[in-house]
């Protein structure tokens, strides 16, 4: 595979990211319903037009892809691969959505300034994926025992998973806000959208930051899940990179999509389990050579995401008809706390960021 294709896609990204921020999104402003609901069609349509190059490279041979000494695929198979690859990234990000979800809401994080953090930690994951998957193929190629580590990996992720419940961290413990509170000045109070301050005489950190390193982490947590996973569908570092990136590139747009709703989706939790479950078996099975067609993988993902979703809709729809308007009632209050800590950010993490 010629190093051209890694030079061209990251360029690729990069050149995307920076229209999205640089053009599209250079004034702070809280994304609408509607402009969060185009910007996802827009990177979920980009995903689909990248397979259709995806088909054609890996047919044709370009720059050396498809012609991998450990699996070596033609244009059909590559682009299947890829589409699994891309719906199981998606399907286990939605954990990630909810703890994005709880860093912003405790961190008071204003909804303008979201999506600059958002876009920084996008830069994160390229660099720390990248290297995750680089390590990971070339451990694998040559040690097969590893697919049952990961394997019992997935399946333990699951289990604690399951165990955990709805319980939630709280974010004023994470390592990392420990870690910064100790080593550097952190300050109480927003400054606009910046990332450091200056608070009497010297140069100190904003909440910004430190939510900005709350969700680099967290995302560096789950690619432990998620990267392995993608194994089980490919061993193609191509492949596995480039449907996780776009991905997480259409993550952040979904956030905003999801965010006023995401407690409403009860169920998914237990369809990630089952995702996990499956491909922790999957991979397991591997080693025997045991192969699950990526067809009937992308069909089983897919049922076990659209019954998470069917039965949350169908949960909620109950809990309406029960409670009668009080869910409006919850969400007009909601929104008056959220536009008073946005008016009063310094009060509201203060027992976050003690200093």
């Amino acid at each position: 595979m010629e190093p051209y294709i890694w030079v061209g896609f990251v360029t690729l990204v990069l050149l995307l990211m920076l229209l999205d921020l640089g053009v599209l999104n250079r004034k702070p402003h809280a994304p609408t319903a509607r402009e969060a609901l185009f910007s996802t069609s827009i990177w979920v349509s980009l995903a689909l037009l990248f397979n259709i190059f995806i088909y054609f490279a890996y047919e044709y041979k370009w720059l050396g892809l498809g012609l991998s000494a450990y699996e070596p695929m033609g244009g059909r198979e590559a682009a299947l691969k890829y589409l699994t690859g891309y719906l199981l990234e998606e399907a286990l990000s939605v954990d990630n959505l909810f703890v994005m979800a709880l860093v912003f809401v405790q961190f008071r994080v204003p909804k303008m300034y979201q999506h600059r953090i958002l876009f920084w930690g996008i830069l994160g994951v390229l660099v720390f994926r990248g290297i995750l998957i680089g390590a990971g193929l070339a451990l694998i190629h040559y040690f097969t025992w590893l697919f049952y580590f990961f394997g019992v990996l997935l399946l333990w992720s699951a289990y604690k998973m399951w165990q955990q419940g709805d319980s939630e961290e709280e974010i004023g413990d994470h390592g990392v806000v420990k870690l910064i509170r100790r080593f550097y000045p952190v300050s109480k109070r927003y400054d606009g959208g910046n990332f450091f301050t200056w608070e009497n005489g010297r140069r100190a950190a904003t909440p910004m930051l430190v939510a900005l390193l709350v969700v680099e982490t967290t995302d560096i947590m789950f690619a432990f899940d998620s990267v392995p996973a993608v194994f089980s569908i490919t061993t193609d570092p191509f492949l596995v990179f480039s449907s996780n990136i776009f991905a997480i590139l259409g993550l952040r747009s979904m956030y905003f999509v999801l965010s006023n709703i995401l407690d409403r989706f009860t169920y998914l939790k237990y369809s990630m389990i089952g995702i996990l479950s499956f491909i922790g078996v999957k991979m397991i099975l591997l080693p025997m050579h045991i192969h699950i067609h990526e067809v009937a993988s992308l069909l089983i993902i897919g049922a076990m995401l659209l019954a998470g979703v069917v039965a949350s809709m169908i949960r909620d729809k109950a809990n309406k008809s029960l409670n009668g308007n009080s869910h409006e009632i919850d969400l007009q209050e909601s929104d008056k706390e959220a536009s008073s800590a946005e008016k009063k950010p310094t009060q509201q993490v203060s027992h976050i960021l003690k200093v």
